[in-house]
């Protein structure tokens, strides 16, 4: 698996009128996200009526991160009364979109917790965009916004994306 670097170059204009033409070049970080992968050989052997041009790479950009919190069950309004408001153990609800990117950064989080507290914790995540009326019975007006729950009422809330710690120290409460 191959990685490539992008450097991210811009211009930035003065604002300042004695020096109205004047422009800076600033070098940022380089971007470093996306892999190639190769395809497996099955599928880039050409036929024999194709011809290849031998320059020409075979793979693909993969996203590493679009698959994440595959862990944790997602719930909707038909099962949330059954897994999380009669559920004997606590549990842990974090309410999330897939257009927000501080979600994305906290399912790794959730998924490490779901392990580490297994069989003392439920973890579970709502999509607020499928799963609307949850969200708004819980009063959520930003994401994401991780809830426990325990005997079926809601306990506590933690609302951004919070180190592991914090999440931590939320649970402890109340195992």
């Amino acid at each position: 698996m191959a990685s490539f670097t992008v450097p991210i170059i811009f211009s930035v204009s003065s604002p300042s009128s004695l020096v109205s033409d004047r422009r800076t070049s600033v070098r940022l970080l380089e971007f470093r996200g996306l892999k190639l992968k190769q395809r497996s050989a099955s599928l880039t052997q050409p036929s024999r009526s194709v011809i290849q041009d031998p320059r020409r790479r075979v793979g693909r950009v993969v996203c590493e991160a679009q698959n994440t919190a595959v862990d944790v069950q997602a719930i909707k309004d038909e099962n949330w009364q059954s897994l999380v408001l009669d559920c004997e153990l606590p549990v842990l609800v974090e309410f999330w979109a897939p257009w927000c990117g501080p979600c994305r950064m906290i399912h790794p989080v959730i998924d490490e917790l779901s392990k580490q507290y297994a069989g003392k914790l439920k973890c579970y995540k709502v999509n607020t965009d499928e799963s609307a009326d949850i969200a708004t019975r819980y009063g959520i007006r930003s994401i994401p916004t991780v809830m426990v729950f325990k005997n079926g009422e809601k306990k506590d809330a933690v609302i951004g994306a919070v180190p592991k710690s914090t999440l931590t120290t939320c649970i402890e409460k109340f195992l």
